[in-house]
């Protein structure tokens, strides 16, 4: 299909869809919608002779052009991997293990945090995992179920954003791979994890919080409630475990997610050329900014799988049905992951192939003279939290808003382009982190047996100061060109000296 210069018609489909978004809570029509206006759109403007038909052929013609399979099927052989490990008992056998060594309230939460970093290859699992494993051990410290959450959910999305290997990476690099602006969708993404404010500040946020009881607002109430009084809180949503083997061992899950690392980083370095004959490639930056990441991690996660299936059936862990019953179930628990993915490309290839729209953003900043560089990462970290907020999903926020930010960035200043995909990134997982209904709010909640209100309410003060200071962050990062030790270093001292003023005041009201 040959493009057609729109205008500024060219900005509808995004447009709408976040409008629709903002209003309906609701990512899946909006994006179709989105999807469809654009094809409507475009059919209108090259004459079509019937229009209705040709937009539903436009849309579905665009939706097989722009599915990136292997991405596909790396979300789901990792939805399998995870249930398995879960299904063998791996994940109970960590909780056995941990309740056994943790001698104190901090080392408790410390090793809440630590688990937490460690499970980094996907939110969900990490969420329910850990909530599971932990909640006896923290019940025992009497520490509130509201601060195990908040532990759950700052280790959740804000890790597998800045991890190369998990499902967050492949979901936003094959988002910057449907811009067609980077050489390597992996290196692109690997280059923002720095500029991820958001993420790093807040598992900074969790450390202090674990170490120096840096508790204020609803959750100092919370904490010194359960001290002192034994109550950690309303227990509801606790019924999410599943039907686990008694005789797993930490191995069981200790093993398979360490093949999964070591067989993607292997499988990039290969598609990188590390292996090959041309020397040029046999250094680690030269090999994985050279790398096809969407079939490596299919390598690695199905190579995982298979170490997975060796160790869990021949010890009798798992029968072979049960085995390919629990793939089967992650599989499915996969399916909204993917159908987000799915519409974010079509919506990001109806624009940028059919109706031009990066064309259309570019002149619109040409003219400006570059006056707005330097809120340009602030403006849209804002924007991305507000509408990862409004719908509670950090996905459909990514698809709507790369197509969009990366020829503005373009356009206006090249030289911030990766902190501007990383106020993107950062500014969808702060809306998501404190938004109630976030699948991940909902998730942590559910794991940690905490009232959900109570989860959100409590939370909401600490993510509001980590977005405080990463906005602080982009805004030096915007003026400085993407200086790194300036911005996040900024970032990194409003931080402790905001939350330092913040406990103080507590610990005098109290």
């Amino acid at each position: 299909m040959d493009p057609y210069y729109a205008g500024w018609l060219s900005i509808v489909p995004p447009v709408l869809a976040i409008v629709l978004a903002l209003i309906t809570k609701e990512v899946f029509s909006s994006l179709l919608l989105g999807i469809l206006s654009g094809a409507l759109i475009y059919s209108i403007g090259v004459d079509a002779d019937f229009v209705a038909i040709h937009t539903i052929d436009v849309t579905f013609k665009t939706m097989a052009e722009r599915i990136d399979f292997n991405i596909i099927l790396f979300c789901s052989l990792l939805g399998a991997l995870v249930y398995v490990i879960s299904l063998a008992g791996g994940t109970k056998a960590y909780g056995v293990w941990a309740t056994k060594r943790i001698r104190s309230r901090k080392a408790a939460m410390l090793s809440t945090g630590g688990l937490g970093a460690a499970i980094f290859i996907d939110d969900y699992f990490n969420c329910l995992t850990v909530g599971t494993v932990m909640r006896p051990v923290t019940d025992n410290y009497k520490i509130s179920r509201a601060k195990l959450a908040y532990i759950i959910d700052s280790t959740a999305a804000p890790i597998c954003i800045i991890a190369p290997i998990s499902s967050w990476a492949a979901a936003v690099g094959s988002n910057l791979k449907a811009t067609g602006a980077f050489d390597s969708d992996f290196a692109a993404f690997v280059a923002t994890i720095p500029y991820n404010f958001y993420a790093i500040l807040a598992l900074v946020m969790v450390f202090m919080v674990c170490m120096g009881n840096f508790d204020f607002g609803p959750m100092f109430k919370a904490e010194k409630q359960a001290r002192e009084e034994g109550v950690i809180g309303d227990t509801d949503n606790q019924n999410h475990q599943l039907n686990a083997s008694n005789r797993g061992t930490i191995y069981d899950m200790l093993i398979p997610i360490v093949s999964l690392i070591i067989f993607a980083t292997l499988a990039l370095l290969y598609s990188g050329g590390d292996f090959g004959d041309d020397p040029a490639y046999h250094t680690l930056g030269a090999a994985f900014g050279n790398c096809s990441a969407a079939p490596s991690l299919v390598w690695g996660s199905f190579g995982a799988l298979t170490v997975a299936f060796f160790l869990f059936v021949p010890r009798g862990l798992l029968t072979l049905h049960s085995f390919m019953d629990g793939a089967t179930e992650g599989i499915k628990a996969m399916l909204p992951a993917n159908m987000i993915l799915v519409l974010a490309w079509t919506i990001s290839g109806v624009c940028r192939n059919l109706l031009q729209t990066p064309e259309f953003v570019k002149t619109l900043f040409e003219a400006d003279g570059g006056a707005t560089a330097g809120f340009l990462p602030a403006f849209i970290f804002i924007v991305a939290g507000f509408l990862s907020f409004s719908t509670g999903t950090a996905w459909g926020t990514f698809g709507i808003l790369i197509p969009i930010v990366v020829p503005v960035a373009q356009a206006i200043n090249p030289e911030i382009i990766t902190v501007c995909l990383s106020a993107t990134l950062a500014g969808s997982v702060f809306g998501d982190h404190c938004s109630p209904i976030s699948d991940t709010t909902i998730l942590s909640s559910a794991g940690a047996g905490c009232n959900h209100v109570q989860h959100v309410s409590t939370q909401l003060g600490y993510a509001i100061i980590v977005a405080a200071c990463s906005l602080a962050g982009y805004i030096i990062a915007g003026f400085t060109d993407a200086n790194i030790w300036l911005s996040l270093g900024g970032a990194l001292l409003m931080l402790v000296i905001t939350v330092s003023i913040l406990h103080m005041r507590s610990a005098k009201l109290a």
